[in-house]
Formats: structure tokens, sequence, C-alpha cells
């Protein structure tokens, strides 16, 4: 089989709105390398957007999700609960940084994550409206393609999207978006489009994710959470991509002295399975009435097994610890680059969560053009990078935290050549 025998058939298979990056196809994968199945060998640095902090097949969450077929599959466990889905609830209820008692509900994928916290937003207070913020993302659904912050090419040819969502700036110095006029945006939300008192929530990610990787100044946070404290509004943190070690801690929120309301996590919590989550204060949770959450595949046993082993991974190998020194490094690298090629803007890092972001030096503005140039030239070496950003001018790198260092040193090699050509 060839790469592009498969090609020609995918054309005909399946539709173009399902957009493929790579134009070869996987066979295997161990850790953070992957073949093709032409036999060519990468670097994977994309990690399946951010899904794979513990790598392809760990060892561990391979074991778990093979000892758990040979019990069962499915039982949807709405119909017959299991144990190992109220014991993970318990151990997320203890990670995460939420005060006092917690709860937590699980569903398959991130933006079902979102859409249930936004449910159950609305079930406590009553109130329709939500807020988020300009370059977010939150999913494909209808619900959250409302919330998402970014037009193309989520949005084009999709609407009309839910109503009584609202977008507010997100905090962005390099495009001239200081805190506070970030938090004026949202008054002026108050004043011109939705009251107050009748906003749900503001979702938020600490770290926008296809937004370019920029986290939330620690001054815009703490005045976030005090504004929704004001008018009785609450937080929710988007941290489907910043979750499970990824910015050093295992949740991002918890480089901030305030604390949200509601969280969302997906990807990397389960190695590869689908699985995501929200939790959150426990009378909040505990808003809808029975019934109210849930679905068919929700928690499903085979991703549940996964996530316990992802935990014990993160906690046994110290892979927050490990983030923050592959970060740095990778950081050192960017910065020295920085000397010889003028369109790097930006470095930006928190952890492991790490971002470059170019202009093009004789206009000032953004270069997509740049950042898909070192994406080509970086693959053609065999390294596997994603760009981001609204304006597609940011290349993020989302390794697996468990590469081995001479693996991760070969990738910084790459890097460095092909912002250099």
């Amino acid at each position: 089989m060839k790469n592009n025998d498969l090609n020609q058939r995918r054309q005909q298979a399946t539709p173009r709105g399902v957009g493929v990056m790579c134009d070869f196809y996987a066979q295997k994968a161990e850790n953070a390398t992957l073949w093709d199945i032409e036999g060519r060998e990468f670097i994977d640095f994309a990690a399946g957007i951010a899904v794979l902090n513990t790598g392809h097949r760990h060892p561990k969450v391979v074991a778990a999700v093979a000892s758990q077929l040979e019990a069962f599959t499915h039982t949807a466990y709405q119909i017959v609960p299991y144990a190992s889905y109220v014991t993970l609830a318990e151990r997320i209820n203890a990670l995460v940084p939420v005060s006092g008692a917690v709860k937590t509900a699980f569903f398959s994928t991130g933006a079902e994550a979102v859409e249930n916290a936004v449910k159950i937003a609305r079930a406590w207070t009553r109130r329709p409206g939500i807020i988020t913020f300009g370059g977010a993302f939150h999913g494909r659904t209808y619900m959250t393609m409302a919330l998402t912050g970014k037009v193309a090419p989520y949005k084009i040819g999709f609407g009309p999207f839910p109503g009584s969502v609202f977008h507010a700036q997100y905090p962005n110095a390099l495009h001239g978006v200081s805190s506070e006029e970030a938090i004026k945006s949202l008054e002026r939300l108050f004043k011109a489009d939705i009251a107050a008192d009748q906003v749900a929530a503001i979702v938020i990610e600490p770290v926008q994710g296809e937004g370019g990787f920029n986290a939330a100044p620690a001054g815009f946070m703490q005045a976030l959470r005090a504004l929704c404290d004001t008018h009785g509004i609450l937080l929710i943190a988007d941290e489907v991509q910043s979750g499970f070690g990824r910015t050093g801690k295992l949740f991002a929120m918890e480089h901030y002295s305030v604390q949200p309301d509601l969280i969302t996590m997906a990807k990397s919590l389960a190695g590869g399975m689908p699985l995501s989550a929200v939790a959150g204060r426990a009378e909040v949770m505990d808003a809808p009435a029975p019934g109210g959450l849930g679905g068919t595949y929700a928690g499903n046993p085979l991703a549940i097994a996964a996530a316990h082993a992802v935990l014990d991974v993160i906690a046994e190998e110290q892979l927050c610890q490990r983030a923050n020194e592959l970060g740095h490094h990778l950081v050192e690298v960017l910065n020295q680059a920085k000397a010889s090629c003028p369109q790097i803007a930006e470095v930006r890092a928190q952890g492991s969560m790490v971002a470059v972001e170019f202009f093009d030096p004789q206009t000032g503005e953004p270069s997509s053009e740049f950042a898909q140039a070192v994406q080509r030239r970086a693959l053609a070496e065999g390294l596997l990078l994603l760009t981001c950003g609204v304006y597609g001018n940011v290349i993020r790198f989302l390794y697996p935290l468990t590469i081995p260092d001479a693996q991760f040193r070969q990738a910084l090699a790459i890097i460095q050549r092909a912002l250099a050509a």
C-alpha cells in the first residue's frame, strides 16, 4: 500500500470538509515516534493535537486498556454503572484547582465537555448568556462553534449559531490588547449587548490553544474572577488543551491565585482514548436534574481505564517537572534563533505549552506564509509541527512529555535549521 494511492481513495471516499494536514498515513507509533505505511519515521510534535502528553501507546496505558477489554467494553454508565468511573471522578475531584466539595462528570469529547459546562452553568444560574473571547476555540458542534472566536475555517457556511453568546477581547500585548482593555470590552458588552445579571458564565482558556498559546496575565484573571463574583457569573476554565501537565502544572489554572467554578478537560486525559470531563463546585454540578447529563458513550470504561493509567504516569514520571525542563530548553533554542530570524515576533511559553509567532519584518503584519514554510521545512526533515493563531502565523510545539532526551535534541536541531533556512 502506498500513500499516493490512499490519498486518491481518500478524496473519493471522504468529504473535503474533513481537512487533512499530512499526505502520508500512519502505520504505527511509539512514544514520540510515528511511522507511515511506507516505513518513513517522524518525530511527533503534534501528538494528535495535544492528546499524547504521555506519548503514543505508553505501556501502562496499553496494559490498562487491555485489562479492561478482558472485563467489559460498554454498559452505558447511566444504565449499569462501574466502579472505575467513580474512582476516577474521586481522583479528578482531588486534583482540580477548585476548593471545597467537587464533583466530576465524564463525556467523550472536548466540545461535549464545554457544552455540558454551559448546560450546568445555565441550570445553576437560571440565566441564558455566555461570554467567551476572540481567538478562542471551544469545539466544532453548534454551541461550541458559537463560543469559538475564530471564523475560518470553523464557522464558514454553518450559521446561524445559537444565541445569547458574546465575545470579549482576550488580552494580547503583542497585538495591542492590554488586560485593562480586555476587561473594558466585557464592561462594554454589559452596556451594549447583555445585562450582567443575564450572564450565566464566562468561558476562558487560561492559555488559548488554537488562538496561539496566549496565556492570560495574572492580573487579568484576578480582575475576571472579581467581575464574575460581583455579578454572580460563573467562571469556566476550558483546559481541554492546557491540562494534564502541559503547562508545568497539572492544570494551567494552578498558575493563578484565583479558581474557576467549573473546569473542562479532555485530550491528554486518557492518552489517546476518547474521554472528557467537567469538574467543579459540587452544588453547581448538581444543578441539572437526573438525566440532564450523560451520553451513551460518556465515560466509556476503556477510556476511563486509560485515564487512571495516565494520572499514574504523570505522577510517577514527574511529567509536570519534565514539562518545565523541556520547555526551558526549547525556549532557549527559539530565543537564540531570534538573532538570525527577524520574522520571530515573540516566543511564548508556560511549561511545555510553547509557541513562536511570526511577522513580516518589512510590513509588520502577521506572516502565516513564514509559519507554513517553517512547518514544511521541519516536515521535510521528519518533524511534525502544527500551526495555530487567529492569523495562522504561530507554530506550537506539542511533543509528548515522555520524549527521550536524545530525540528531543534531534528535534531541536531540526527546528533550528528550519528557522535558519
